[in-house]
């Protein structure tokens, strides 16, 4: 959520600066400064209001001490309208605050300079690109073929048991999915990353805190009776981990990791490019987390970029780097690297990383401050990425390490799974 303070003193920049996303930002930003001004009277009104009170009641009660209680009954009629007046003064204060707040929630974050212009997913700029497209033999398979040729994921059986998009791992496909959980959160750890198990169900109050809510609402798994949510990556429970600290200078930078189940629902799409790990309602991610002084938010970025990088280097798997364009930015992020691994079976890019600086976006949000130097509050930065979501990794190794006569393990990951191939 954008400072109201920022929003005061640099309108006509952030409304430039969000033009990026193809959107003119201006009459939301008015509608926000207006219920900001509103807002501010009231409260004025307010507290000008209960301090007539309190000095009339004190006025009542020196008048009744000394005996005069027929010029202190005449006065308490005005104490009681001016009661009432603090009581509409409140709710009015309370309904425009309520206003403002709902709107802060609909601008979007404001994107980092080095963002680019574009509209789509095709103006997205690479900015890296590495590993050799394998070579693969004539009768290759795309993954959803190979895990029912080798039977190691079960698509239908998941359909059965709960729904399309919730496939069933069976034998060596579960292994190998275990094993690249483990792989990814010993990676993480060596990296300096705190692991932390967190709940897979979250509170209103954190879904708002990191942006899903109310933007991402519809694609939210609801537990309506609790008035819970599913998470649909595990930055939501690690970052709200800090909703409401006051840390100091010395804790950052801080580091975690998590494994988790995740879930989405990813309503109405349909075709090649979902079928199979392509898009799924549950998956499994292991997500990394920084909360970092503002001063060093991007150099940590750029620090977590290298990280992926060399994961996706062990695994020998190609890959490129997308920094995306500010009309396929997320709606919290001020910057997002995209991660893709190339199917060679499939003959497409499969994205299975974004790695993102949040600046104050959901520190704002969360309330999550830190004091500087000079004892000052102010808001840290947070940051997160997938290290890395599985789905589609599997994907891409299930496609480019197949042969004729089977599918071979990245040599990293035949430690944790005790297999060198799947036959």
């Amino acid at each position: 959520m954008l400072q109201l303070q920022a929003i005061r003193d640099n309108k006509e920049e952030i409304i430039n600066a969000l033009k990026k996303r193809n959107i003119d930002a201006a009459p939301l930003l008015q509608e926000v400064l207006q219920l900001d001004e509103k807002r501010r009277a009231a409260q004025t009104q307010l507290d000008a209001t209960l301090a007539e009170s309190n000095a009339l009641s004190k006025e009542i009660g020196q008048l009744f001490k000394t005996g005069k209680a027929d010029e202190a009954n005449s006065l308490k009629d005005k104490t009681g309208i001016l009661k009432e007046d603090s009581k509409k003064l409140s709710e009015e204060l309370h309904n425009t605050t309520e206003q403002l707040q709902n709107k802060l929630y609909q601008i979007p974050n404001v994107p980092h300079e080095s963002v680019p212009s574009g509209n789509t997913e095709n103006d997205n700029e690479e900015v890296f690109k590495e590993g050799d497209i394998p070579t693969l033999h004539t009768h290759a398979l795309p993954h959803w073929e190979l895990a029912k040729k080798y039977d190691i994921i079960d698509f239908e059986l998941g359909v059965k048991i709960t729904g399309a998009g919730f496939p069933v791992y069976k034998g060596k496909g579960a292994r190998l999915q275990r094993a690249l959980i483990s792989y990814f959160l010993d990676k993480n750890a060596e990296a300096g990353y705190t692991e932390m198990q967190v709940p897979l169900v979250v509170n209103e109050a954190s879904g708002f805190g990191t942006g899903q809510l109310p933007d991402k609402e519809g694609q939210m798994y609801h537990i309506g009776e609790d008035d819970l949510y599913l998470i649909p990556t595990a930055e939501v429970p690690i970052t709200n981990l800090f909703r409401g600290d006051l840390l100091s200078k010395k804790d950052f930078p801080i580091c975690y990791t998590g494994y988790t189940p995740c879930f989405r629902r990813e309503a109405g799409s349909y075709g090649s490019h979902v079928r199979g790990l392509n898009r799924l309602h549950q998956f499994d991610k292991v997500e990394i987390v920084r909360v970092e002084h503002p001063q060093h938010s991007h150099k940590a970025l750029d620090g977590m970029v290298e990280h992926v990088k060399t994961i996706l280097r062990e695994l020998k798997l190609p890959y490129r780097i997308l920094r995306l364009c500010g009309g396929d930015l997320g709606f919290t992020a001020a910057l997002t690297y995209d991660f893709e691994v190339f199917s060679t079976a499939q003959d497409r890019w499969l994205e299975i990383s974004s790695v993102s600086n949040f600046e104050t976006y959901q520190a704002n949000r969360l309330k999550l401050r830190f004091k500087d130097e000079k004892g000052k509050s102010q808001l840290a930065h947070t940051l997160n990425g997938s290290a890395l979501a599985l789905p589609r990794v599997l994907a891409g190794i299930l496609e480019n390490y197949q042969t004729e006569n089977g599918i071979r393990i990245p040599e990293v990951l035949i430690p944790y799974c005790g297999f060198d191939t799947i036959d």
